[in-house]
């Protein structure tokens, strides 16, 4: 039961099931919520690193994290571990939580289920951040936990110690808890102020009696670090415009930009309809290091397209990018993904959709599109089972410019999708526009086309999207094992573009027989 969510397709339907995923931990310790802690000064500029983007060994090239969640490790089954590929032919590393430094690889870890990039202590080289959400701790099964593993001119887990996020262990305090989830998403970067964060769910806490309710570990602060804990609960900066309820799993998923958070309960209740979704949306502004709380955006708030119906799980997956309009003079918005899954149309089940909304400073938000493959000039046909939306991921290769419809872009996951040709769950990716006419330069990936590995049954492609200004990632980690990839695809590829790079088990450094390559790739 613990591995429910661990599923590849269906997960959403199984992750927000009543009764399915109802196991017991003990509650939280809310008042988790912990002073400023010490940790190792950072340099100013540590010699050698760049600041460029995702550069764990500061040479000024990007480089690539690729998530292998099943892989055994020192005879561990499905420990897993992140391959490490260093831009410009600099060499692969292999990093588990032995070479991260974060205690021993176990059976059903599943160390790499979720990945973060960003400069955690300021040096000017990039930091990982891992979630290990089915991490057992002080025998307290799938508890979980996080860890950051620091970059250096010599590349990670090469400088500073890494430094782990569970419950019971500085420099968080409370306890840790049976299937919790700690580190089951993860989002990071830096507030609009220049301040680090880091935002880690446990969309399987308990809050007291209530099961499942979920919660958020919030990191802020480089040399001195503040902690702070959200639930729909929480009132410390201010009351959360929610309520916790059994089975909300808030903090499934969690994206954010400089100016916003944004953290997603896909198994929120609306009333009698269960499993409906919602997302809540908080600045970085702290209060005893915990974010201001701003607004909940439902399919039933004001204006927003549709109704809330059960199993829709909004939010299942979101998205955030910056945002600039014609005419302002600063960035201070920004565009929120919303991925719905389950979104039913007349005639097709769990077909799916997305909404996007503009997000201004103060929290309010306005829906600026709904878009599903039935949508007029959009490529495709929506069909029951698609899962159009199970995961979303966005860029703003512009940020500082004014927000156009090459600069802003969005990818969608529709893994549950057949091919023309019968193949089931062959999984396809559909990338578009995030600002104008979402068919105006909309292309479709799948296997077969687009990605140079041939359709098969069940690789649900869609379910493995990582994005970066260099480009869009997608996973193909289940299928035969012969099609284990990752590909870069440029975000304005054409119709029969091809990918700019390809990551592949046995290749280029990276050591052959995986298991579950590109589970995440960042």
């Amino acid at each position: 039961m613990s591995r429910t969510m661990h599923a590849p397709l269906g997960a959403a339907r199984r992750y927000a099931a009543r009764g399915t995923l109802a196991v017991s931990s003990a509650a939280l310790a809310l008042a988790l919520t912990a002073g400023s802690a010490p940790l190792a000064s950072p340099a100013a500029a540590a010699t050698g690193c760049a600041g460029a983007e995702a550069d764990f060994n500061g040479d000024g090239i990007r480089d690539t994290a690729i998530a292998d969640t099943d892989a055994t490790v020192n005879g561990a089954s499905k420990a897993g571990v992140v391959h490490i590929v260093y831009g410009g032919g600099k060499g692969t590393f292999e990093l588990t939580q032995e070479s991260a430094k974060a205690g021993a690889s176990e059976a059903g870890d599943g160390f790499g289920y979720s990945l973060a990039v960003y400069d955690a202590d300021l040096d000017g080289c990039a930091d990982l951040a891992i979630g290990i959400p089915y991490e057992d701790v002080g025998g307290r099964p799938d508890a979980g936990r996080a860890v950051v593993v620091y970059g250096s001119p010599a590349g990670l887990a090469a400088g500073k110690a890494s430094i782990q996020y569970l419950q019971g262990a500085a420099p968080l305090s409370g306890a840790a808890e049976a299937y919790d989830w700690t580190g089951y998403s993860l989002a990071a970067g830096k507030s609009s102020t220049g301040v680090p964060f880091l935002a880690i769910g446990a969309p399987g806490e308990d809050l007291g009696t209530t099961p499942d309710a979920g919660g958020v570990i919030y990191v802020s602060g480089s040399s001195t670090v503040s902690i702070g804990i959200i639930n729909q609960d929480t009132a410390t900066a201010g009351a959360v415009p929610d309520t916790a309820e059994p089975y909300d799993r808030f903090g499934a998923s969690i994206a954010a930009t400089p100016t916003h958070l944004a953290i997603s309960s896909p198994g929120e209740a609306q009333g009698n309809v269960v499993d409906a979704g919602a997302v809540t949306v908080f600045s970085h502004t702290l209060v005893s290091g915990v974010p201001t709380p701003l607004n909940v955006i439902t399919q039933d708030s004001p204006n927003v397209f549709g109704v809330c119906e059960t199993g829709d799980g909004f939010g299942t997956s979101i998205a955030a990018v910056p945002y600039r309009a014609e005419g302002a003079t600063s960035t201070t918005e920004s565009l929120l993904v919303v991925g719905i899954p389950g979104e039913e149309r007349t005639t097709t089940q769990d077909s799916g959709g997305v909404e996007v909304f503009r997000l201004n400073a103060a929290g309010g938000f306005q829906e600026t599109e709904y878009v599903d493959q039935a949508t007029t000039g959009v490529s495709g046909t929506a069909t029951s089972g698609d899962h159009f939306g199970q995961r979303v991921v966005a860029v703003n290769t512009a940020p500082d410019s004014v927000s156009t419809p090459e600069n802003t872009r969005m990818a969608v996951g529709i893994p549950g999708k057949e091919s023309t040709s019968g193949v089931v769950d062959r999984g396809q990716v559909q990338i578009l526009p995030l600002v104008g006419p979402p068919g105006e330069s909309d292309v479709l990936l799948g296997p077969g086309y687009g990605m140079p590995t041939p359709a098969a049954t069940r690789q649900y492609a869609g379910m493995s999207l990582g994005s970066s200004t260099a480009g869009l990632y997608v996973g193909l980690p289940y299928g035969p094992a012969e099609g284990r990839a990752v590909y870069l695809f440029p975000w304005n590829v054409g119709s029969a573009g091809a990918p700019i790079q390809t990551f592949k088990p046995g290749e280029g450094g990276i050591p052959a027989g995986t298991s579950t390559f590109g589970t995440a790739v960042r």
